[in-house]
């Protein structure tokens, strides 16, 4: 923003105006201002994105109105923005660089967690076949209770109501089913039910 005589005291009539509480006044000064709020971030911080351009120019509008009660009527309007305008810009600045310098390029995303163990791989399932035996091994009540809770997806309550065992049992019958399919597969550590 450069000053401007005729521009500056357009500027400066309208803001003595929003500070009397003329809302049309107000709303005319930001229309102003912003197209020359935008030229000026693009020109000095040509590397952010029309995006962040944007957020930007909401930022100083922001500022100039949180500040507006600082606005000297008797001052030119435009340096007072200005100054303004350049402290959210260096604020952006700052933390444009911060996050560049943290940002770090990788061809290959990192896997959630680093033991290969913990993360989940389709052939690390097993043997399906020896699963099903497994399960038709167990007692009905626990075989029952696992198709329903485990494989079906079902909440207790509901898994309940269709065996007409209670959700204390089912949890119970679960739980020691699970125990029996690790035994029976040979799984080391515990899962979590």
């Amino acid at each position: 923003m450069t000053e401007g005589s005729d521009q500056d005291r357009r500027l400066a009539s309208l803001m003595r105006s929003a500070q009397d509480g003329d809302d049309r006044a107000y709303a005319a000064l930001l229309g102003e201002v912003a197209p020359l709020i935008r030229r000026m971030v693009r020109r000095r911080l040509a590397f952010l994105q029309p995006q962040d351009v944007e957020d930007l120019v909401q930022d100083v509008l922001l500022s100039l109105h949180a500040a507006r009660a600082t606005y000297q009527p008797a001052r030119p309007f435009l340096p007072w923005a200005t100054a303004i305008v350049r402290n959210r810009m260096v604020d952006r600045a700052r933390r444009h660089a911060r996050q560049a310098a943290n940002e770090v390029e990788s061809d290959r995303v990192s896997e959630t967690f680093a033991a290969e163990t913990t993360n989940m791989h389709e052939e690390g399932y097993g043997d399906a076949e020896a699963l099903r035996q497994a399960l038709g091994r167990l007692p009905p009540g626990q075989r029952r209770a696992i198709e329903l809770v485990k494989l079906k997806e079902m909440s207790l309550n509901d898994a309940a109501a269709v065996s007409g065992a209670s959700a204390g049992a089912l949890k119970v019958a679960v739980h020691r089913g699970i125990a029996a399919l690790r035994k029976a597969l040979g799984a080391k550590g515990s899962a979590k039910d």
